[in-house]
């Protein structure tokens, strides 16, 4: 991965975002969760636990490799053709303007005072039941999934990529789609999944502190709260079943001054979790924006970081 390379796939992704009509890798790795899931199931040859491990490298090991495959034998036909073909890849891997169009669609229906629609709109791209949230719960809902997701779906790829180019990426995307997929801790997933989520933990955990930092620093230069920021995301940081996801979410809270965690639905039952910042403010659409804004500036961050460290080796 040269800088050139990073660059080129950072821009790609801020222009065309997740094009609809383009067959995404992690569809297909979908498919090979889903498929070997089934498998695993419908035999009583070794047990759940045991399956889930089988599963994880079974889609995780190959995925790195038929991408280190397609990116040297691009550069075998030809350097430029190579650069081109790692740059869509790598690409493919981000989600700055994919996260962004996804939850622009909930607070347009907002905008328009369709809280129906609105909902609607939320529960594609979170897990909670969505059928009943008010505007204040629906805002907290996407500021939730975008620092959540700007984690693992914009600085973890990021970091990948700089680390150890597309294939380790693609990798990463691997493991974070399983963990969604069969990561929950639930009787069904308990046992299956369990290896996926511990998996997913350890690929995240340092980028989630970059994540933290990078919100933290973004506030900073933006003139938010980044002494509560700061404070909110050490303070608060733990409080969140995931040991990673907390880290950006309590960062993004201090820094905007709200209040996040709390109360949920899932599949019907209400869960209680843990609160994450202080209620100095109700949420309101405003803070969406400054969200998107924090992600943008967070992104930004993170590609420079990326760009330079990958020029100062070259």
């Amino acid at each position: 991965m040269t800088a050139a390379v990073f660059l080129g796939a950072y821009i790609i992704d801020i222009i065309i975002g997740d094009p609809r009509w383009f067959p995404h890798p992690v569809v297909i790795i979908g498919k090979a969760v889903r498929f070997l899931e089934g498998k695993i199931r419908c035999t009583s040859l070794i047990g759940r636990k045991k399956g889930g491990i089988i599963m994880c490298f079974a889609v995780v090991i190959p995925v790195y490799f038929i991408t280190w495959g397609i990116v040297e034998g691009c550069f075998f036909i030809n350097s430029l053709f190579g650069m081109i073909v790692t740059a869509l890849l790598a690409f493919l891997t981000l989600a700055t303007r994919s996260l962004y169009d996804e939850s622009k669609v909930v607070l347009n229906a907002l905008n328009r005072g369709n809280i129906e629609e609105a909902r609607k709109s939320l529960s594609m791209i979170v897990g909670r039941d969505t059928e009943n949230l008010d505007e204040q719960e629906i805002c907290r809902a996407v500021i939730e999934t975008v620092s959540e997701n700007l984690s693992d779906g914009i600085v973890a790829p990021m970091f990948y990529l700089a680390l150890g180019g597309v294939p380790l990426a693609m990798a990463y995307k691997a493991v974070n789609t399983l963990d969604s997929m069969v990561g929950y801790k639930n009787e069904r997933y308990a046992d299956i999944g369990r290896f996926s989520a511990k998996m997913d933990d350890i690929w995240n955990w340092i980028p989630a502190r970059l994540t933290g930092f990078m919100i933290v620093a973004v506030s900073f230069i933006l003139r938010l709260n980044w002494r509560d920021s700061w404070k909110i995301m050490r303070r608060d940081g733990r409080n969140h079943s995931s040991p990673n996801s907390g880290i950006s979410e309590a960062a993004a809270a201090g820094s905007l001054g709200i209040q996040l965690g709390g109360e949920n639905k899932y599949f019907g039952e209400i869960v209680r979790k843990q609160t994450i910042g202080d209620t100095a403010k109700k949420i309101d659409r405003g803070d969406v924006k400054k969200a998107w804004v924090i992600m943008f500036f967070s992104s930004f961050l993170m590609a420079a970081v990326c760009v330079l460290t990958l020029w100062l080796i070259e």
